[in-house]
């Protein structure tokens, strides 16, 4: 039986953050483009914002007590989630809509999940994972659902 456990990340695991953010724009580079640094790190432009700004939240998931992915939420209206990733392992196992789930329910009110056209495989999860009829449309970058969770 998989146990999957989100939780908001704390000071103490923000080097597993930003780690596995590396593996997130590592697999995302694929469509975008990006290229690493020369200290071989994709680096997040907005990572230490999630440890100052009050609207910003991060989460970690792990399966049966190993990390499997994260989440970095931004609040608001809509609230927004900014990234989220599964560590490959984890994918097609219902663990990123289990993880999905957890973290809108933590935020009820208006939301936004946005893809780049690119990642054909993202707009196919989200419309599986959001658990209350959404609207979609695209933006410049790609499919964008919105929604109001309860």
């Amino acid at each position: 039986m998989t146990i999957v456990d989100v939780r908001p990340a704390e000071e103490h695991e923000r080097d597993a953050v930003r780690r596995l953010i590396e593996l997130y724009a590592y697999d995302f580079s694929e469509f975008n483009g990006t290229e690493i640094g020369d200290d071989g790190r994709y680096g997040y432009r907005y990572f230490d914002a999630y440890w100052t700004e009050p609207e910003r939240h991060p989460f970690l998931f792990r399966v049966n007590g190993h990390l499997a992915g994260f989440a970095l939420v931004r609040a608001g209206d809509p609230h927004d989630m900014a990234e989220f990733f599964v560590m490959r392992k984890y994918r097609r196992s219902g663990v990123g809509i289990d993880a999905a789930h957890t973290v809108f329910a933590r935020f009820p009110g208006a939301w936004q999940t946005r893809q780049q056209f690119a990642n054909a495989g993202a707009p196919p999860f989200w419309r599986r994972a959001i658990p209350v009829p959404f609207d979609e449309s695209n933006n410049e970058e790609g499919p964008v659902q919105r929604f109001v969770m309860p």
